[in-house]
């Protein structure tokens, strides 16, 4: 067996599946040390030791332990992302079904996970790059928002330009309602704040001027 070949499969294992395992590991300590001790607490000697693994491994796949609170935040965001997605997707009934599902499954997964409250709640503002990161997120459910608003327009013809903004208004609205419910200041059900929402988005939509 060449070298090569040894690198590739080692107990039935590729390098390139030791190599994923090593980030997943990372990143679930990284998790770990945020939810614990907030994103200052996260240090790469403490994660080396929570994921078992040498400081090596560690900057072969991060540059520093920003990087690696980069990468716990975008990982937080895609699980989040992925569950609104695909509960609006699932969802059988008109746009007002679909968004209130996707909301709420949302909200759930986020209620759900004791380490996603603790990381999406924390102060990042000491975390180069985090901010530009959430202004994306915001952006990125903005461009969904006109993708599909049309559908729920009662008229074909609309500016494309003032829909955009109904479209920045509400994901900024909504992104407020649901820090301040993360925050406790509004205390109320997944399924009540959901539609609520809902609720809000739908009359600006409808009526965005």
């Amino acid at each position: 067996m060449s070298r090569g070949e040894v690198a590739r499969s080692y107990g039935g294992v590729s390098a390139e599946e030791r190599r994923a395992d090593r980030r997943r590991r990372l990143l679930a300590a990284g998790r770990a040390a945020w939810a614990d001790s907030g994103p200052t607490g996260v240090k790469v000697r403490g994660i080396c030791a929570l994921s078992g693994l040498t400081d090596r491994y560690f900057y072969e796949h991060f540059a520093n332990r920003d990087a690696l609170l980069l990468a716990v935040a975008d990982d937080v965001r895609d699980q989040l992302l992925t569950a609104m997605v695909q509960a609006g997707l699932a969802a059988e009934g008109d746009a007002a079904v679909k968004l209130r599902a996707a909301l709420q499954s949302f909200l759930d997964t986020a209620q759900a996970d004791p380490q996603i409250m603790r990381i999406v709640t924390s102060d990042t503002a000491g975390i180069p790059g985090l901010a530009e990161r959430r202004h994306d997120v915001l952006a990125t459910i903005a461009d969904l928002v006109v993708e599909h608003a049309p559908a729920v327009l009662a008229v074909d013809d609309h500016d494309p330009a003032q829909l955009r903004r109904a479209a920045m208004f509400v994901t900024g609205g909504v992104n407020q309602l649901i820090e301040a419910w993360l925050d406790g200041a509004i205390t109320m059900s997944t399924a009540d704040l959901a539609a609520e929402c809902t609720r809000m988005c739908l009359a600006v939509i409808r009526n965005r001027g």
